[in-house]
């Protein structure tokens, strides 16, 4: 457990976030701090008064300002607007890189020694950013994307299988997008190979499901954007951190040579510890593979070359 985790923004993505931080009691203080008069607070009573059912001593507070965040050890920033049917998250650029460039202004001012997990999209762009504004070494600056990717990934093959999601294992790498890159060579059920499972027709169309995962999603809602996978992928990362868990999670990382890249945050296999970013993890990927992740690379470095900070 530590002191004190911050999330930024109240919204649907960031509430929930922060009712599941302090539901695992992750920190002693979770503040939830959102621009929109009330919500913040009203919300954090609402969850607060949760803990004597479900069993948690965290104390939840919501605020307008960021005094009440000081110090904190972990940011999850969710600040933003939705993605709206037809939108992609590139519509979103402009927007949402004028909001994280002022919480990461605020955040550098009072908490410069935090870890960010960014969860504001486009996820890739908005992590860069984060650490631009706030000048944050690398270690503590990553993007929840790859953690969502892969759950959705996972649990589309267990779909199809008719399997437990707890033997999935698979990761996906690349940007928070279209291109993402879900690694077929290392997915497998309980040790085997997907391809022995499932025909390459079938597990193509599950790459392609993976990739329009979030678009699938505001098709439904009409009104809105997931919520419940982003929250819980977001806790994760920060589980791993506060319990200095080694864990390797695909996240997204700013790379300086990793994979043949620099200058920019793409997923790629990361161990998160108390640091944030202990390492990044280099596995070997197929020609195809390789070729998919350099495109993706290709399409997360546009949308950053049009951002002005």
């Amino acid at each position: 457990m530590v002191n004190k985790i911050t999330v930024v923004g109240a919204g649907n993505v960031g509430a929930t976030t922060a009712q599941r931080l302090a539901e695992k009691e992750l920190a002693r203080t979770v503040v939830m701090v959102d621009v929109m008069e009330g919500i913040p607070q009203g919300k954090a009573l609402d969850q607060w008064q949760s803990a004597p059912i479900e069993g948690f001593d965290t104390r939840v507070i919501g605020t307008n300002g960021y005094e009440e965040t000081r110090d904190s050890e972990i940011i999850v920033i969710t600040a933003g607007i939705a993605r709206k049917p037809g939108m992609s998250r590139d519509d979103l650029l402009n927007t949402n890189a004028g909001i994280v460039k002022q919480v990461s202004q605020h955040i550098k001012a009072t908490s410069p020694n935090a870890i960010l997990i960014v969860v504001s999209n486009p996820l890739d762009v908005m992590s860069y950013v984060a650490m631009k504004v706030t000048g944050f070494p690398r270690e503590r600056v990553l993007g929840m994307a790859g953690v969502l990717d892969t759950a959705r990934y996972r649990a589309f093959i267990a779909e199809a299988l008719d399997v437990s999601v707890r033997d999935i294992q698979a990761m996906v790498l690349g940007g928070h997008g279209d291109t993402m890159v879900p690694l077929i060579s290392y997915t497998s059920v309980s040790g085997i190979p997907i391809t022995q499972l499932i025909p390459q027709a079938k597990l193509d169309a599950i790459v392609e499901r993976t990739r329009s995962g979030g678009a699938e999603i505001v098709k439904h809602l009409k009104t809105g954007s997931a919520y419940y996978a982003p929250s819980s992928a977001a806790v994760q990362m920060c589980e791993a951190i506060v319990l200095d868990q080694n864990r390797i999670l695909p996240c997204a990382a700013w790379l300086e040579g990793e994979y043949g890249m620099s200058g920019l945050f793409l997923g790629v296999p990361c161990k998160l510890g108390r640091r944030g970013l202990e390492s990044i993890i280099e596995v070997e990927l197929t020609r195809g593979e390789r070729d998919a992740l350099a495109k993706s690379a290709d399409a997360v470095r546009e949308p950053m070359g049009a951002v002005k900070l």
